[in-house]
């Protein structure tokens, strides 16, 4: 899922710095100075199609989310998420276990509930056909996609609340518990 991640933000910042380039480009060559000075090969790049990527804030309203819940299952179950150790640093045994269950338990119903609703999003939207504004995609295929994603994202959620389960109760360490960035 990381790895799907990171391909489609890729692509999106790649449609990112293209639209960027061709909206500056195009104000470039509406300018008046190379409109005066060179119009028609000004009005020849325009009309080559330099300007923005048609679409692009669709794209990426669409792509980011699906991103987002696509990294969440590696950061998960690697223990990556950044942690604050200012009150915890004191735990140990039983104590920093209970409090590392509960902290996954919470994450886990967390993201169970947003898979829920981003599954109601996506049937709503395929009842009511809405599209996007210029591309004309449907709208549930991006709730498709975050869908998806954060579905995996709350069955990993589960899997380590249920792993820190067995940690508090057995007393012995199963998963990372410290992969995290610590501030």
């Amino acid at each position: 899922m990381a790895m799907l991640g990171g391909i489609v933000l890729s692509l999106l910042i790649i449609i990112t710095c293209l639209s960027i380039l061709g909206r500056t480009g195009s104000a470039m060559l509406h300018a008046d100075a190379v409109m005066g000075a060179v119009p028609g090969l000004a009005q020849a790049l325009l009309d080559f199609g330099v300007g923005p990527v048609k679409g692009d804030v669709e794209m990426v309203e669409a792509g980011m989310a699906f991103a987002i819940f696509a990294f969440i299952p590696l950061c998960q179950i690697t223990a990556g998420h950044a942690t604050v150790d200012v009150f915890t640093n004191g735990l140990t045994g039983w104590k920093i276990r209970a409090l590392q269950f509960v902290i996954d338990a919470v994450f886990a119903v967390a993201l169970v509930i947003i898979a829920m609703q981003l599954e109601q999003g996506m049937q709503r939207n395929i009842d009511n056909g809405q599209t996007s504004l210029l591309l004309q995609y449907p709208i549930w295929w991006g709730y498709a996609a975050a869908f998806a994603a954060s579905a995996v994202a709350a069955l990993i959620g589960v899997y380590v609340a249920g792993v820190r389960l067995i940690e508090l109760v057995t007393g012995r360490e199963i998963a990372v518990s410290e992969g995290g960035a610590d501030h």
